[in-house]
């Protein structure tokens, strides 16, 4: 599996952005897909996953209410719609892959995924 996310840029305090991530090399739908972000000093965090099915999914307490995470099955992609962004949201924003034995599951532990994007670095500044 190949992850390749992008999207990211810099925004005002505020603002909001779309990341996407792209995944090849065998069947999406049968991946479990996850975001993560990391920031300097930092330990890389749990951001939102979303089940095979794109119905059950999760997001961090630091970001519910203003990320939201979706898939289309179709064309291979996660996103994560980005709202009402702060300071401490800047980060690299990576996406995961793993298999999910169900249509409803989904991970919010960074050890259970397997395969890892490149990153796509977001910054919050004015």
């Amino acid at each position: 599996v190949q992850l390749q996310a992008f999207g990211g840029g810099l925004v005002q305090p505020g603002g909001s952005l779309r990341l996407s991530c792209a995944s090849s090399g065998r069947r999406f739908s049968m991946d479990v897909m996850g975001w993560f972000r990391q920031s300097p000093g930092k330990e890389r965090e749990f951001v939102a996953s979303i089940s095979r099915s794109g119905g059950p999914s999760s997001v961090a307490d630091s970001v519910k209410g203003r990320f939201t995470i979706s898939r289309d099955n179709a064309k291979s992609t996660v996103y994560l719609q980005m709202n009402s962004l702060k300071s401490e949201d800047s980060a690299i924003y990576y996406c995961a892959a793993q298999f999910g034995s169900s249509m409803r599951v989904y991970f919010t532990d960074k050890s259970d995924y397997t395969y890892w994007g490149q990153g796509t670095q977001v910054t919050v500044s004015s």
